[in-house]
This record gives structure tokens, sequence and C-alpha cells, in this order.
């Protein structure tokens, strides 16, 4: 403000966020930021309007200067520090002000229209309820006047102010009053949006069972307990803190994190996450991640900050929301000033309909309509374990045209198994012993796949001296002094043992999508072992929904073509392409995108990290857990079901459709409402109607995605 002294100011700047319960219409967004404006040490700004929070860059010691300046705008600011939560939302406001204040307007209505109250009566009664409920709101209004900002408080109050001069004493105070009541209507509505992430906040416990130094067990508060604590689940217990099962075994329900509808059995070695409810079982756990670092919490502040990034529509209504405001308030003066002096009228009945376009001018509704119908979306995806990282990803699925998929872990499985085994010595036990022992030590998936296989059947290991890898051919050492080989049909090549039968037996193998791994000496081939991996029972049905929804389907995959057709037969895709690269799979992509096509592509979002990059919508396949995937992908499916993505991309035609509704109807109805006023059918109390219904109607069209989501 002119002639305030600033205080000290720092060399280095620094993040404040603040909590601002007040900030409830989008417009006040303006009001704030044009105060800062006059604050040289403020540096940046970035508003969460439905969280009501704000996030300040800034070079003051502490956050004093800040909450001075937003008390001025009559508002009140609370510091959030750390990782503190938002406070809850103070304890709403008394009703009986406003029921009184109902009353008070009504009877100066009535008491005007039968002509039996003195007009010094009905003025009193008047101004009774407005200071009983529309004061609040009026002095806001006038403090952004003096801020030269046009929101609604200050339009409401210069209009209440103008009907009192014109002596329309009864309409005032309605006007006031109803104002007053459908603001708290739709700030209750609004927190509803507000609510639907925080919500999963309160699935987590307060309190773990930890196992103490001396054997003893101990109930602690969860925020208490550290990574490498040891912890105790009784069956029907919601999990805690994230963590690894050590002992026990039970069903989860982990609908919170995955969506998944039906429990997913437990075991030591498994994963569990904070929020999800333990089944009939009892659990013990060695937890992983602190509570405000467990995968639920993860979840909350990627959808938080996803609503701090304005979605392509919220930014085309934002700047039309800038241009409309002006115009409108510019067609009131006209509409007050030029008809009388042409002679067309009274002064005071055009005044009056200048008084009615300034309530229809703010844009609240329109503005408002956007980010509460994108956070409601983003809630619905979440809820069903679909993390996604803005706005723009929201509404850009609707226009997807193709979908390429990683086939290993994605369309299949990604555990490879021996399906069958053909020996081609006499001395089948010791082969076998031989390969378990050579694959047990080599970290490929088919060797994994072999090794496990024969673990599983009981054959004994042998001792191996010097084991090496050879790339891209498998793996060699010494048992008992003799050197053998575990590897595929390069290496047999090299090794000068591939036969003419012996290739086209391994050839004819392989064009089914089979692999083959092979034993050999430096003599003969000992052994072949077919590998192949499994389609997930999923697969199939989620390409037709894919397919039902008229987008394409390719698998990019560097496996050999073989097995990569056979996958993509199976389950229905319309191209297959194998044996690529990385930079062979960002071609494809780039080519489906010159020719027009919005491509999202899914992977396990770290191998594929260039090509889900490259798409316009990358998908991490199965990201509960994974934190890279969960900070890195557009998408995150935090399960492995693909038929999530049918369910998003329906999700986000049913976000766009919605926020097509509610554009139109916010600009209909203030349209019609515009022609009332010029006709002279429209009063203010009619006015406050169109504007605060309009907003009350698109904040509940827009938490229908909530609801049926």
């Amino acid at each position: 403000m002119p002639g305030v002294t600033e205080p000290e100011v720092l060399d280095h700047s620094k993040w404040t966020s603040l909590r601002i319960d007040a900030m409830d219409c989008p417009t006040e967004e303006k009001l704030i930021r044009d105060a800062f404006a006059k604050l040289k040490a403020v540096e940046a700004l970035e508003f969460n309007l439905i969280q009501r929070s704000l996030r300040v860059r800034h070079r003051y010691p502490d956050a004093e200067p800040l909450k001075t300046q937003i008390n001025r705008l009559g508002m009140q600011a609370v510091e959030l520090k750390g990782d503190e939560q938002a406070p809850a939302v103070p304890a709403a406001k008394p009703w009986w002000p406003l029921g009184l204040g109902l009353a008070t307007a009504l009877t100066a209505e009535v008491g005007e229209w039968l002509g039996t109250v003195p007009e010094f009566a009905v003025a009193f009664l008047a101004l009774a309820a407005i200071a009983l409920a529309g004061l609040p709101a009026y002095r806001k209004g006038w403090i952004a006047i003096r801020q030269r900002t046009l929101n609604i408080n200050a339009l409401m109050s210069i209009a209440v102010t103008g009907a009192l001069l014109i002596g329309h004493w009864p309409e005032a105070a309605m006007v006031s009053v109803l104002f007053a009541i459908a603001e708290v209507i739709e700030a209750r509505s609004l927190d509803r949006a507000r609510n639907a992430i925080q919500g999963l906040l309160a699935l987590t416990p307060e309190n773990a069972t930890v196992r103490q130094a001396d054997g003893t067990w101990a109930t602690l508060p969860a925020k208490q307990v550290q990574p490498g604590a040891l912890i105790r689940v009784r069956p029907g217990e919601r999990i805690a803190l994230d963590g690894e099962v050590e002992s026990g075994q039970s069903g989860v329900n982990q609908a919170p994190i995955t969506g998944e509808s039906l429990p997913v059995d437990k075991a030591p070695g498994d994963t569990v996450f904070a929020g999800t409810i333990n089944g009939e079982g009892s659990l013990e756990y060695r937890v992983t991640h602190r509570a405000n670092e467990s995968t639920l919490a993860r979840i909350i502040h990627a959808v938080e900050q996803a609503q701090s990034a304005r979605a392509p529509t919220q930014r085309f209504v934002d700047r039309f929301s800038r241009l409309y405001t002006p115009a409108v308030v510019l067609i009131a003066v006209a509409v007050a000033l030029l008809p009388p002096l042409l002679g067309w009228g009274g002064w005071l009945e055009w005044l009056y309909k200048g008084l009615v376009l300034l309530v229809i001018a703010c844009p609240c509704a329109l503005v408002i309509s956007t980010p509460v119908t994108i956070v409601s979306g983003l809630s619905a995806a979440a809820r069903r374990g679909i993390l996604v990282k803005g706005g723009t990803f929201l509404e850009q699925g609707r226009q997807l045209k193709w979908i390429a998929l990683d086939k290993t872990g994605t369309l299949t499985e990604g555990k490879p198994q021996l399906v069958d085994r053909i020996v081609l010595t006499g001395q089948k036990s010791q082969a076998l012993e031989w390969a378990a022992s050579l694959s047990l030590r080599s970290d490929h998936p088919a060797s994994q796949a072999l090794s496990h296989a024969l673990l599983q059947e009981g054959i004994a290991l042998k001792d191996v001296r010097d084991f090496s890898a050879r790339a891209g051919q498998g793996v060699q050492g010494r048992i008992e002094d003799q050197l053998y080989f575990l590897g595929n049909r390069r290496l047999l090549e090299r090794e000068g043992l591939a036969s003419e039968n012996l290739r086209h037996r391994i050839e004819s193998l392989e064009q089914t999508g089979q692999s083959v791994v092979a034993l050999a000496s430096q003599q003969e081939v000992l052994a072949l072992f077919i590998i192949a991996d499994q389609v997930k029972e999923t697969s199939q049905s989620a390409v037709a929904a894919l397919h039902a929804l008229g987008i394409k389907t390719l698998v990019l995959s560097g496996d050999n073509p073989h097995s990569v057709d056979r996958i993509a037969g199976q389950v229905g895709i319309d191209e297959a392409h194998g044996s690529l690269l990385p930079e062979d799979k960002l071609a494809i992509l780039e080519q489906k995108q010159r020719s027009g096509a919005v491509i999202g592509m899914v992977g396990d979002g770290i191998n594929d990290a260039p090509a889900l990059a490259r798409a316009n919508i990358g998908f991490a396949m199965g990201a509960a857990g994974t934190d890279a995937a969960i900070e890195t992908a557009d998408v995150a499916l935090m399960d492995d079901d693909l038929r999530k993505l049918p369910d998003f991309i329906r999700l986000s035609r049913s976000t766009h459709r919605i926020l097509m509704q509610n554009i139109a109807l916010a600009l209909g109805i203030k349209a019609i409402f515009l022609a009332l006023t010029i006709m002279g059918e429209a009063t203010l109390w009619m006015a406050v109607f169109a504007d605060m219904g309009t907003s009350l109607i698109v904040v509940a069209n827009g938490l229908r995605l909530i609801r049926h989501h």
C-alpha cells in the first residue's frame, strides 16, 4: 500500500505456503495478485483455489509481510510449515444471522408491496437485513474497489449501493441476503471437491503396533515410526505404513491405492501399502517409508500438485473472463447512461437496469466451473487407482487415437516360464543339474525362469567355477573341470555347435513366439529348454475395450518378432513391431505423430522412459510402490490391470463433456438475463439467482464425476 514501509529484505528467496479460507471465488485471485505486485520482494505466486492455498516465493525473513498484505484485503492467512497439511476449514458460521436477515428483508419487501409500512420503516428493515447478512461481502466489495478489482463482491456492493440510492430499499436488502446465502451454499459445495482426495488420508490409522528392542510390542503414533521398524497387523486392521511382509499370509484390500475390487494375497517378500485393509490373517512387515512418504501420501500430493496446473480449457476460460467482465461492465454503464441521454426513458429506470447488468457481469460461475470439474475428474481417477499428473492429460486423453504398448510386463506377466524341455543326451539328470547350476548364476529373465522351474523339481546344484556372461549370447562356466555353455542360438553358432538340423529345429520353435535356451558342452548340444511369457488375463479384454472406443493399438518390443506377433495375435493388437531398440520405438511414435495421431505409450515407467516421454501421454504400469513411475509418468496405473486404460479414456471424455456443459450453462444463462435486462423484465434479486444459481449448478454438475466414477 502507498506510504507503507517494506520490512527487511533478504538476499535469497524462499517459498512459503499460506492457507486463505476466504479465497472462495476464483476472481479473488486477481485481488491478491494485484496486492502482492506492490511488494518488490515477492517473486512468484502459485495459486490453488480449490485447496484455498497459495505458495509465495519471496525474500522476506518470515511470512508476516505476506499475511499483513492479505489482511488488508479483508482476508486471513495461515502459514503452513514443512509437510503440514492445510488446516481444516473453520467451523461453519451460524445460520441465525442469515435466517434473521432473510426474515427482515422479506418483511420489508412485503411491507412495501402492501403499502402498510411507512417508508422510513421499510428503509430501516432493509438496512438491518444488510447489516445482519450482507455486511461481510459488502465490506470485501469496497476493499476490492479500492484495489481497482471488479470481482463479484465489488459488483454486488456497487449494485446494492446503487439500489439504496435510487430508493429500492427492499430489493437492495433481498439482493444482499440472497447473495450471502448463495455464497455459503457454494462454499459448502466446493468443499466436496476440496476434500475428495484429502479424505483418503483418513484411511491411514494414526497408530501402529511396533516391535521394541526387548521383543515386546508397543502402540506408537505412525508419524514417529522410522523405516526398518517391524510392525504387526491383526486381522481386519488398516495398515499404517508402507512396508515389506516378513511373516504371515493374508488377503489385503488395496482399493484405496490400486482401485482393485478383490483382495490381493500377501506373503513374505510382498509389498503392503498404508491405508489398505488387512484380511483374515496376521502380518508382520518391515517399514520401508515414513508416514509422509507413503504411496498414499505421494498420490495425494501428486493430485494436489496437478490441481495447481491449469488445464487447456481452464486457461481459455481464465483469458476469456478477463475480457468478459470489463465488457459487460461497459455495457452496464452504457445502458445506464445512453438511453436517458437520448431521451428514451427516465434516469432511474435505466440506472436500475445498469445495476442489474453489473450483477450479471461477474464470471464467477464460468471460472469456477473448470477447476471444480478438473479436480473432480482427478479425484475420480485416483479413487480408481489411476494417478493423473495434471488436468492437461485428463483433457487430452479423449483425443488419443493410438495406444502403443510394451510387451513384457505390460501385455504379458513379465515372468517367463519353462514350458517344455528336450534332452539330447543320455545323461538326463546330470544335464538338468548342469543347467540349473549355470542358470542360477545368470540374471537374464529366461535363465531365472529355468532355474526357478528346475529348483522346484528338487534338482541338485553343482559348484561352478570360471563363470562368465557372454553379452547377447548367454553364460559359461566350469563344472567338474568341464566347460559348459547355456545360451541362445547365437552362442551355439559362435562355438560351432549349431548343425543344420538343430538350427532349423530352434528356428521352428522361435517362430511360435517361444524362446529357446540351449545347454551345451564343448563337443555337443545336451538339451534345449523352451521358455515362454504368458499373456495377462486382462490384456485381451482391455484391448477389446480400447477398440470399442475407436482407439487403435500397437506393440513396440525389443523381443524377437515371432514372439511379439504371437502375443499380438492372442490379444488382438492392430500392429506389432519386434526387435526394436529404444531409438526404433521413438521413430515409430514420431511417425504416427507426424501423420496427425495423438498417441499414448504404456510401459513400466523406467525401461521405456524415452518412448514414454515422446508420446503425447505416457502411462506407467504397476506404479504402486515405484517412486520413479509416480514421479515421471503423465498417468500412473497403480496396478498391472490394463483395463484402467479404457477407464481413463472414458473418464477423460466425461470430463470434457461436463466442461462443455458448464461453459454453455454459464454463458447461456448470462446471455438470457442480459436480454431480459435490456427488455426490462429482470430484477436485481433475479440477477443474483442467475449468477449464484448458475455457480451452484455448474459446481454440482462438476461433482457428478466423483459420484459416477
